[in-house]
């Protein structure tokens, strides 16, 4: 693990103790967290990307949670998870891929988030530009030349 790798964990470890961490964790951008609304999701469709992020652990092996492990996780009925994959999938924010075995079976969905990272990609580039901006202020503000102050004598010196 890398050196920068291990500071993130202690960090994390420290706001959230060691055992949680040690049960593992998940990676969320905040600007998805921040624009929910904006990226028009709801608590139950945020629930439910945030179970599916929970399943993709490298960017080649997408998550494929069954729909009733969903489900059990954040309190709802199968067809309400159903309901709104569906959704998320007509918004253009989740790809579904049926994985089709037989005609009377099949695997659990693929999920890709390439819709979802594409509309929330403004937002991550709106908030880095003001980023940018007040981090350039501070930094003019720092460098401005203090004024020097000379002595003034007055003619009853």
């Amino acid at each position: 693990m890398k050196q920068a790798d291990v500071e993130a964990l202690r960090k994390n470890e420290a706001k959230w103790s060691k055992p949680l961490m040690a049960a593992g964790w998940n990676a969320i951008p905040s600007i998805i967290i921040e624009k929910q609304e904006a990226l028009g999701l709801d608590a139950i469709d945020m629930n439910i990307i945030v179970h599916l992020s929970n399943y993709w652990w490298t960017a080649d092996n997408v998550p494929h949670p069954s729909v009733e492990k969903i489900a059990k996780a954040i309190g709802v009925k199968p067809r309400t998870v159903q309901k709104r994959i569906k959704s998320l999938h007509e918004l253009g924010l989740i790809t579904r891929e049926e994985r089709r075995h037989t005609r009377n079976g099949s695997a659990t969905n693929l999920y890709h988030f390439t819709g979802l990272i594409k509309a929330a990609t403004p937002f991550a580039e709106e908030k880095l530009a003001k980023l940018a901006a007040r981090a350039k202020e501070e930094s003019e503000r720092l460098s401005r030349k203090k004024p020097t102050l000379t002595l003034v004598h007055s003619e009853e010196d």
